[in-house]
């Protein structure tokens, strides 16, 4: 297993330089860079804006920018230098998770993504609790009850969960109970109130758990069905192996032979999701949520720093989530053998 450990390890290294080798060299040839953002912001007269916030030396106020002026902005960015060796520089800071500082926001990109996280972490971390604690539940129920009505019934709902869009449901609850044409019930921005901060230490709890309800909702409603689903085929194939009706026949009650034998086995499939969604959560990020209930996160930060070829962002952010989505998968793989001990990375490797 150590060895197996090692040989994935060292082929992380290879595999995370070839993702921000790829990405780089895409970010190379994207028109509109920040160089041609900031020169088109000048010469239209914008330098006031964020675009131009750190570079304020850079600014004369002309409506002509000349080659010598434009050269100056591009080795600002760091653009005068060949593409090999900023390439190199990247990586060597990016070996001590020195991310560089974003062209937009003045601020590092660790701290950036930091400043993101509160509201991420929420969305991640409660959607995974709900999801996992409510559809493994749920998944066993219906294996045990396949065919019944418990199992058509509650099939009919979360397919319907699953058919809406998460978009269209948080706008939906925000009309119905956000103080839109119905309901005044839920707020409508933001992960707390205003005054979160004078508020007693319950208080700020009980808000910001308020201010999750729709959001939340909104998100998790259509992860139900793939979890439920998986769990309970996982189940029902369990449950048909001769293995089973050997323990019953010795006499073992139905929740012994379920939990006791069938879970062990049942639940290999759900690991290989687990850790890459615990892992996730805490850097999860959704554009369209965080858009529609006014949350500053990773989603939102993301998609602005496609737009604004903000590319320390972008990179620094993707070299961190290609190191975590590796370490989650090198931990799928170890909780394979952790559950079932019949499985050795070693004899597989070594064939």
């Amino acid at each position: 297993m150590f060895s197996y450990i090692l040989k994935r390890l060292l082929l992380m290294i290879p595999t995370l330089f070839g993702v921000m080798l790829i990405t780089f060299a895409v970010t190379q040839f994207v028109p509109g860079g920040p160089v041609e953002q900031l020169v088109s912001q000048l010469e239209g007269n914008h330098g006031a804006g964020e675009a131009s916030s750190g570079t304020s030396g850079l600014y004369r106020g002309a409506t002509g920018l000349d080659e010598e002026y434009i050269a100056e902005i591009r080795a600002f960015y760091g653009f005068d230098k060949p593409v090999y060796v900023r390439f190199v520089d990247m990586m060597k800071n990016y070996l001590t998770f020195n991310l560089g500082e974003s062209y937009f926001h003045n601020k590092s990109v660790i701290d950036l993504v930091i400043s993101k996280l509160p509201v991420s972490i929420s969305l991640g971390v409660w959607s995974f609790i709900i999801v996992y604690s409510t559809c493994i539940p749920l998944g066993i129920a219906k294996a045990v009850r396949d065919g019944s009505t418990f199992d058509v019934v509650s099939s009919t709902l979360i397919l319907i969960g699953y058919a809406i869009p998460g978009f269209v449901l948080g706008i939906t609850m925000l009309v119905f109970f956000g103080g839109g044409s119905f309901l005044d019930i839920f707020p409508l921005r933001g992960l707390v109130s205003d005054n979160w901060d004078a508020l007693p230490w319950y208080k700020q709890i009980t808000d910001y758990l308020w201010h999750m309800v729709l959001p939340i909702t909104a998100s998790v409603i259509g992860s139900f069905a793939v979890m439920t689903m998986l769990t309970k085929n996982s189940f029902i194939e369990e449950i048909r192996k001769q293995y089973v009706l050997t323990a019953k026949a010795k006499g073992l009650s139905e929740n012994a032979v379920l939990y006791r034998h069938v879970l062990r086995n049942a639940v290999i499939p759900l690991v290989t999701g687990f850790p890459a969604a615990f892992i996730g959560a805490f850097f999860t990020g959704s554009l369209l949520i965080e858009t529609i209930f006014s949350l500053d996160g990773l989603g939102l930060l993301s998609y602005e720093s496609v737009l604004k070829r903000d590319y320390p962002v972008v990179l620094g952010t993707l070299y961190l989530f290609t190191i975590l989505g590796l370490i989650a998968k090198l931990l799928a793989d170890i909780s394979y053998v952790m559950i079932d001990p019949r499985i050795h990375f070693e004899s597989v490797d070594n064939r």
